[in-house]
């Protein structure tokens, strides 16, 4: 009975679509885009550090060349593995579609559905502080902003442990942050989410603009 009473209280944001991968396309692009082109700095840096090595060898300079190529390396090695990851993203995109909905609240807690993950995420009210919502490749997004110390462990807290949560929550140094969710992707304005979110957390948990 605790559950019809608590779906029957939920409230629940979907998603477009069509934005989504609009939004795909786009950060798909950008991120190759800024992936080549430190490939090609860190691969002219090596070639500039190798033929200087030539130039001066049996000079006093040579050392220096050595550093150059030492520190341009882990550069092209780092590129290398954002292509991969990037890569990879677009294989899961190939294989699953844009879920429906993004996000649910009840009087117990915040679940939101992440792209790549198997199941929704459940965080507890007292886990989460809201969102907060951030200009990224030209386009307003939300990202979850979790209280201090809260993990995949943290009691009450489901999914958070899941490969593709964690990439979205502390996105990989290698790529730029996507966001959780575009703003204009879901068919509840942010206000009306804000106000969500503070009905059903207490006032605890809310949207933070940062621009």
């Amino acid at each position: 009975m605790s559950e019809h009473r608590e779906d029957a209280q939920a409230f629940v944001v979907g998603i477009d679509r069509e934005a989504v991968r609009e939004r795909r396309a786009l950060v798909r692009k950008v991120q190759r885009r800024g992936a080549w082109v430190t490939l090609a700095i860190g691969a002219v840096g090596i070639l500039a550090a190798l033929v200087a090595l030539i130039a001066f060898r049996g000079s006093g300079l040579w050392p220096f060349a050595l550093l150059l190529i030492v520190a341009m390396i882990p550069l092209v090695l780092s590129t290398v593995l954002a292509l991969r990851l990037i890569a990879e993203r677009q294989r899961w995109y190939a294989a699953n579609d844009v879920q429906p909905i993004a996000m649910r609240m009840t009087p117990r807690a915040l679940e939101l559905a992440c792209e790549g993950a198997s199941y929704p995420v459940v965080l507890p009210w007292a886990t989460v502080r809201g969102f907060r919502q951030e200009k990224l490749f030209g386009q307003y997004t939300l990202e979850l902003d979790l209280a201090p110390g809260v993990g995949a462990t943290t009691a009450g807290v489901r999914g958070l442990d899941q490969p593709s949560v964690r990439t979205v929550v502390k996105p990989n140094p290698l790529l730029r942050p996507t966001g959780l969710f575009l703003v204009k992707a879901l068919d509840q304005p942010v206000h009306v989410i804000d106000q969500a979110l503070q009905h059903f957390s207490g006032g605890t948990t809310r949207v933070n603009r940062s621009n």
